[in-house]
């Protein structure tokens, strides 16, 4: 029993992220029904820190339903969502762009 429990410990602590290695994850506004991720109004936000509250306000204001932080050369995968929001973050974790997918 003991065994099995710190196996359980041990996969769940390999799960776990740092705030160190991850850019901070931002709270996702409910966008209307039927509406997509629109990445033309953010211009203004490049240069940016990555902050939660980089991430909420993108969000919010592109109505995407999920946000996804893009490092310089990060791997990532190809599958095309109308409902997220890429954040592209220059070297300096500044965000460089903004597209949908």
């Amino acid at each position: 029993m003991k065994i099995t429990l710190g196996a359980a410990l041990l996969l769940l602590a390999a799960c776990t992220t740092t705030a160190e290695s991850e850019p901070p994850a931002a709270a996702s506004g409910e966008p209307a029904a039927g509406q997509d991720c629109n990445a033309e109004g953010l211009h203004d936000l490049v240069g940016r820190p990555a902050t939660a509250e980089l991430g909420a306000e993108a969000l919010q204001r592109s109505h995407a339903r999920t946000l996804r932080w893009i490092r310089p050369n990060s791997m990532i995968t190809m599958d095309y969502s109308v409902q997220r929001l890429n954040i592209n973050l220059d070297a300096q974790d500044r965000a460089e762009s903004f597209t949908c997918g």
